[in-house]
């Protein structure tokens, strides 16, 4: 009977393992931003409201890009020179140029967002908040591995809440969304032993303060 359970537990575990990882893919740092431009794009109904199909590609394009597919590819040509060791970033000597790498990427698209006329000024500040997290997640890294998943979330779920109080939307059912997303990634970075929760807590609360600053600049 005792091994029997043993085995239960271990198959549980591993279920469990495997969720939590799934999670920390679906929701990795550089596809949290590209998640929330879909959302802004093609479910919010106000925020690209008269902007033609060809022009919402434009843009997604953009946001694929410059948080997405550079950030990675910068990551993936530092371990193959091995200037990382891994493309997770476990440590934190990793991070450092990644950072930096991603943080030109990300005040590329601000600027040019900035630059856009008409261009909505929630992506504005969406991108200048970003920006801002990923510059204090590095000088934080000196310290202690911050969550970047956490970061992300911060920086997106305070957004929302600040979109929630500015308009006069029904946003009861997307802020569930955000919350369950982030609660539910937030509890696999501490299942999958990647942080401890001091560090996740602080991703959540920089990437908020980051965004809510953000405001002042737009």
């Amino acid at each position: 009977m005792s091994n029997q359970s043993d085995t239960l537990l271990r198959a549980d575990s591993k279920i469990w393992k495997a969720f939590a990882t799934l999670l920390s893919y679906l929701f990795h740092p550089v596809f949290v931003p590209v998640y929330f431009m879909l959302f802004l794009l093609y479910v919010h109904p106000i925020q690209f409201l008269g902007y033609s199909e060809r022009a919402r590609l434009l843009i997604l394009l953009q946001s694929f890009s410059m948080f997405s597919f550079f950030p990675l590819v910068t990551v993936g040509l530092l371990r193959a020179l091995g200037f990382i060791s891994s493309i997770q970033l476990n440590e934190q000597k990793d991070r450092i140029i990644p950072l930096v790498a991603s943080g030109i990427w990300y005040f590329w698209i601000w600027y040019v967002w900035k630059n856009m006329p008409g261009h909505p000024m929630v992506t504005i500040q969406y991108a200048l908040g970003i920006w801002i997290s990923s510059v204090a997640a590095l000088m934080l890294n000196t310290r202690f591995k911050i969550s970047l998943h956490a970061l992300a979330l911060g920086v997106t779920l305070c957004l929302l809440v600040q979109m929630a109080l500015r308009e006069n939307l029904h946003y009861g059912s997307w802020l569930s969304v955000a919350l369950l997303i982030t609660g539910l990634v937030s509890s696999a970075r501490l299942y999958l032993n990647s942080h401890r929760p001091g560090e996740v807590y602080w991703g959540l609360l920089v990437g908020a303060l980051s965004v809510f600053f953000a405001g002042y600049f737009v």
